[in-house]
């Protein structure tokens, strides 16, 4: 029980750092995409790009 306790906090805290990522299409998320290699982008992510950032 003890150790249920002590996860509760951590697992709020996993919560709070997930969703610190920039919403997809924000001013900061287009600078995050420019400055990440073109090789690593997803077909998602060049779509995004495309429709967000460019048009």
């Amino acid at each position: 029980m003890n150790k249920f306790i002590q996860l509760i906090p951590c697992t709020i805290l996993l919560c709070f750092l997930s969703a610190c990522a920039p919403e997809v299409g924000s001013e900061k998320w287009c600078a995050q995409m420019k400055e990440k290699p073109k090789g690593d982008w997803t077909a998602n992510e060049l779509t995004d790009f495309t429709k967000h950032c460019i048009f």
